[in-house]
Order: structure tokens, then sequence, then C-alpha cells
């Protein structure tokens, strides 16, 4: 899967991801997760997407923002879009799919690896471009739900699929893990009700919290 010594960068779809593991019944641990990569090769980047409600006067997502960002997660976010659908029903849009795609091609000339975690299946056009620059990539998702998580042609697409459920065992959390109660990560955008999502920024902070919050938010977006 990986070769030692090979330059690595991670790239999780925020929302994505969170709905990936609710599906399967587990919590990421994102200090596991960032462990099991550097222990691959040479991590260079994590990158961490998410939408953000910025009027809102509190988001239960903000203490995994933080958390990731000062400990060794690029987060990268951007406000969310308020409109009303053909019916009436006020929605909230916030799809990260261009920032994580200028991220990636910025760095094609510079890692072996690209790690996409994320089954959706506008990443396709995205993935083949990072190949033909010479960058290996595998997509991190799952086919063990009904229906699938993964868009079968970025599955196809990708040099390597990994289905989440082979890596549950290194980046989940422990459930007999005795700890604060987490911050929650958001869930793929949608309706109006309780919005909240989750934001990256850039690498290699100061130390911070000692422990790795795990997502779990109640909130949704439409990314389409």
């Amino acid at each position: 899967m990986t070769v030692p010594g090979e330059k690595i960068a991670l790239f999780i779809d925020g929302a994505n991801l969170y709905a990936t593991a609710k599906s399967l019944g587990f919590d990421i641990d994102y200090k596991r997760l960032l462990r099991e990569f550097q222990s691959r090769g040479y991590l260079l980047r994590a990158f961490y997407y998410t939408a953000v409600i910025e009027d809102q006067e509190y988001s239960s997502i903000r203490p995994l923002i933080d958390w990731l960002d000062y400990n060794g997660y690029t987060v990268v976010t951007k406000a969310t879009k308020e409109f009303v659908d053909q019916t009436g029903r006020r929605k909230v849009k916030g799809n990260m799919d261009i920032e994580l795609a200028v991220d990636a091609m910025e760095l094609a000339g510079t890692i072996d690896h690209m790690v996409l975690f994320s089954g959706d299946g506008d990443f396709r056009s995205l993935v083949e471009a990072m190949q033909r620059k010479g960058v290996r990539v595998t997509v991190v998702s799952t086919v063990s739900t009904q229906p699938p998580m993964v868009a079968d042609e970025l599955r196809r697409q990708a040099d390597v699929f990994l289905d989440i459920v082979e890596l549950q065992g290194k980046i989940g959390r422990d459930p007999g893990e005795r700890t604060e109660r987490p911050p929650r990560e958001p869930r793929e955008p949608r309706e109006r009700h309780a919005p909240q999502q989750h934001t990256p920024q850039f690498l290699q902070r100061g130390p911070a919290p000692s422990r790795a919050p795990v997502g779990t938010a109640d909130d949704e977006f439409d990314e389409d």
C-alpha cells in the first residue's frame, strides 16, 4: 500500500468521512489516524476540509476544528451559504470540492502518494489528473454499507481502494477509553435544522490538547 520514505499527503473530506464512519457505527480518533499514516511514510500534509456556519453563536464542531488545527492537521474551511429550494425549504450549502482539488494539484509535484478520504464521485477527475502527474492515489471509503459510501467510478479510478473497515482497529476510538466527551463532527450538509460543520487550517502548530477528539455532529449540509 505504501512505500517506505514516500511523501504522503492526506486529503480528508470531513463531512464525507463523518458520514462514512457513522454508517459503520464507529468514531474516528484523529490522533491515531495521523499516527497511522506517519508510520507509512513521510507525511507531508494532512488536510481536513469542512464548511462552517459563520453566524452561529456556538458550533459544536469548533472544538474539533481547534484540536485538529493544533495537532498536525491543516484545516481548510469556508462559510456555508443559505438558500431556499423548490419546495420552499431553507437549506445550507457547503461544498469543499474545489478547495480540496486546488490544494491537491498544487502539491502534485511534491508528493508521491495522495490519500483521499472521500467516496464522492466528483473527485474522479481529480484522481485521474493526479495520476497523470505521477502521483499514486489511494481512496479511503467503504463498500461495506448498503448502498456503498463510495462512488463506483471513483473506486475504479483509484490506484488503491482501501475500505475504512480495514482501518477501523487502527484509527477508530477505543470504546473503553475514558475521556471527556469529544466534539462532534458535522454531517453531510442538508437541512437548516442544526447545520454545523468542521474546518481546516495549517500544519504543525504549537502543542494543544493531548487527547484526540472524535467526530460526531448532528448537522447536515447540501453539497450539491
